[in-house]
């Protein structure tokens, strides 16, 4: 489903945290927002999934405006920096709360769960408990009960920060291929130049409380706000120190 923000708004306090965002996202494209630690995108994913009131503006599904709605109604789901699994579930049972509750018959979840576990490689995990898996595996297990239920939209918090960098590398690579395979909708909010380019098929930066939307890539990565220039700039000098060349 497309997603639009409209002029949205968010203040605590004396303090603006959001200016007049707005962005347009086709439906099956991957938003990756850019900013800054403190820079509000954690306060931008709430507010468009509806767990803090925007203070003006309007969040519109296909052009119709989900403002109003709570955020059982919106037909989001948020993914969060932890995985958030349930302890005392083992893989399994995870992927399916989301179906269960949403009372699918029995037969419709196993398939469902079961083609999502062949789909994120961890059906060998199936009966394993969330302690008993690695990092990566345990945010393949939220990643994996979030898009078994079919979102209208993602909505992503830096969801891979906390992993080492091969793994995160891994999951970067594996959030694409399952992103493009499902046509999903997503908000991907990160502080990494390489992750927004990794993960993104639009791009935007949010700095002092205001987006810039780039929907190529080609003006992302030349956009100063971006840090694109200063990324390549950096590494430039320590292949001069180590005495190789970078075209």
């Amino acid at each position: 489903m497309r997603l639009q923000a409209r002029g949205l708004a968010k203040a605590f306090g004396d303090e603006a945290v959001l200016r007049d965002v707005s962005f347009s996202l086709p439906a099956c494209e991957t938003l990756a927002i850019l900013g800054r630690s403190g820079c509000g995108k954690t306060t931008l994913l709430k507010a468009l999934a509806g767990l803090i009131p925007a203070d003006a503006g309007t969040t519109l599904l296909d052009g119709t405006a989900i403002t109003p709605l709570p955020p059982e109604r919106r037909g989001m789901i948020y993914l969060y920096q932890e995985p958030l699994l349930f302890p005392h579930l083992d893989v399994f049972e995870n992927l399916a709360f989301g179906l269960r509750i949403r009372r699918r018959d029995e037969a419709s979840v196993r398939a469902s769960v079961a083609a999502m576990l062949d789909e994120l490689e961890l059906g060998p995990y199936a009966r394993r408990n969330p302690e008993a898996l690695s990092g990566g595996q345990r945010q393949r297990v939220a990643f994996g009960r979030a898009l078994v239920v079919e979102p209208a939209v993602l909505l992503l918090d830096e969801p891979f920060s906390a992993l080492d960098t091969e793994t995160r590398a891994s999951m970067q690579r594996l959030f694409r291929r399952v992103a493009d395979a499902h046509g999903i909708t997503a908000v991907f909010v990160t502080h990494s130049v390489k992750e927004a380019i990794l993960v993104g098929s639009r791009f935007a930066v949010l700095e002092n409380g205001r987006l810039i939307e780039y929907p190529a890539r080609a003006g992302f990565l030349a956009a100063p706000a971006s840090g694109v220039r200063d990324e390549i700039a950096f590494w430039r000098s320590v292949a001069r120190d180590a005495g190789e060349d970078i075209a």
